[in-house]
């Protein structure tokens, strides 16, 4: 062991022992640690640099910067060479500073090559592990490279902190004053004033169950049972993302409602043949050639997205949630109508068996495989392949479950990414 482990262990042993006690079982080995040198070094794990390798100090300051001067409170994720904390522990405003480790195992290499007890044994510290919470904390810096290294135990706080990271940027196309959205809401004002009032449909099924079917791979593993209990009497309501209608007509299966938020949904997605007896529900950002085209009922309503602000006050109607994705809407739908308990099909926020989409060919949906650089963890704990935007959806999916303490959620299959706040379903998960 080297002469800085030991006093770095004890150390944290003293103020946090249960942390120490998982440090100890940290393995570094396997990682490939490297000296990587500029104007100055640094240590690069798996090809990824901790920290700057010309003026780590200078880099820090930079990163402390773009925290509020004046909290009291500030978090940092990912330990980095502990750089960062030394910098913050200068202000003298500072009250406390959390520390989560995103990765164990490199905290526990940085150990046994650095001395970090200056920052360790500052009184305002507190240290933990990232994933032993279940939301990120704010204000927060996250450290680049440890986002990258984050390990499976804190990948689902990881997952949250580049979504929050990311969310002004992904924010951007939604500008109420952009040329198209002015023009397509235009266009859809008459349809929306028509149209019936997507509130209307809430409370009407209290304490059933229904099934909400979004378009991953998955989905494909159900299809003959969707189809037999569709086929029922006494059945629960099919709910489906507007993505997952047309594979699921070509089965066989007629769902209950449809819902659709998305400009760029065609009738190439949502066919209006034979829709009668079909409800839509939507938004008006959708093409308002598919809504007039629909046979069956149609209800509209709004998110809070600002876009729709001036919409709400000279149209009032019902509220929907969205997160980035029409999953979001469609299960908001089902709490909203009063669901006691929902399960999920192809809800799967990742590429299980090299596939993007059930019934769809790669690419047809926008994402292609081949862009899938990222990965969460499936229902059997195994990494697989994803995309920083699924990864997104996934984390306002999760809020949303936790959000709703009385509804039960279900997931039918293993296959797709693990959602936090469901229960995988006894008959039909595998």
């Amino acid at each position: 062991m080297s002469e800085f482990f030991q006093p770095n262990a004890d150390l944290i042993q003293r103020r946090w022992p249960a942390v120490a006690e998982r440090l100890l079982t940290e393995d570094p080995g396997p990682l490939q640690a490297d000296l990587v040198e500029g104007l100055g070094s640094t240590l690069s794990i798996n090809g990824i640099q901790l920290t700057s390798r010309h003026d780590r100090t200078r880099e820090a300051r930079l990163q402390a910067d773009s925290l509020p001067i004046d909290s009291p409170v500030l978090h940092v994720y990912g330990t980095g060479l502990g750089d960062l904390q030394m910098e913050i522990l200068q202000r003298d405003g500072l009250e406390r500073l959390h520390v989560h480790i995103l990765n164990g195992a490199v905290f526990a290499l940085v150990l046994q090559l650095l001395d970090q007890q200056q920052w360790l044994s500052d009184p305002r510290v507190e240290l933990l592990y990232a994933g032993d919470l279940k939301e990120i904390q704010l204000p927060f810096f996250a450290l680049p490279s440890e986002l990258v290294l984050a390990d499976d135990f804190n990948a689902r706080i990881r997952d949250r902190l580049i979504s929050e990271t990311h969310l002004a940027f992904n924010n951007r196309e939604f500008d109420p004053q952009a040329p198209d959205i002015v023009e397509r809401l235009q266009a859809s004002l008459e349809l929306v004033q028509g149209d019936r009032d997507v509130a209307e449909l809430f409370g009407s099924r209290k304490g059933q169950e229904v099934f909400v079917i979004a378009t991953g791979p998955s989905l494909e593993q159900h299809f003959e049972t969707l189809h037999a209990i569709r086929n029922q009497a006494d059945r629960p309501l099919f709910i489906c993302v507007d993505t997952a209608y047309r594979p699921l007509l070509n089965h066989g299966i007629r769902p209950d409602v449809v819902v659709s938020i998305d400009q760029r949904i065609s009738a190439r997605h949502l066919p209006p043949e034979d829709t009668v007896d079909i409800t839509l529900a939507y938004m008006p950002m959708v093409d308002p050639q598919v809504l007039a085209a629909w046979q069956g009922p149609r209800y509209a309503g709004y998110s809070a997205s600002p876009i729709y602000q001036q919409l709400r006050r000279q149209l009032p109607k019902g509220e929907l949630y969205v997160g980035g994705s029409v999953i979001h809407p469609a299960v908001d739908l089902a709490v909203k109508m009063g669901a006691a308990q929902i399960t999920l099909f192809g809800a799967d926020f990742a590429f299980p068996n090299d596939k993007t989409h059930a019934g769809w060919n790669d690419g047809d949906l926008g994402p292609q495989l081949k862009a899938a650089k990222h990965w969460v963890l499936d229902g059997h704990g195994q990494r697989i392949k994803t995309q920083l935007n699924f990864r997104s959806y996934l984390c306002e999916l999760e809020r949303f479950i936790a959000g709703h303490p009385q509804v039960r959620f279900y997931n039918s299959s293993r296959a797709g990414a693990m959602i936090a706040g469901t229960a995988f379903h006894p008959e039909l998960a595998s």
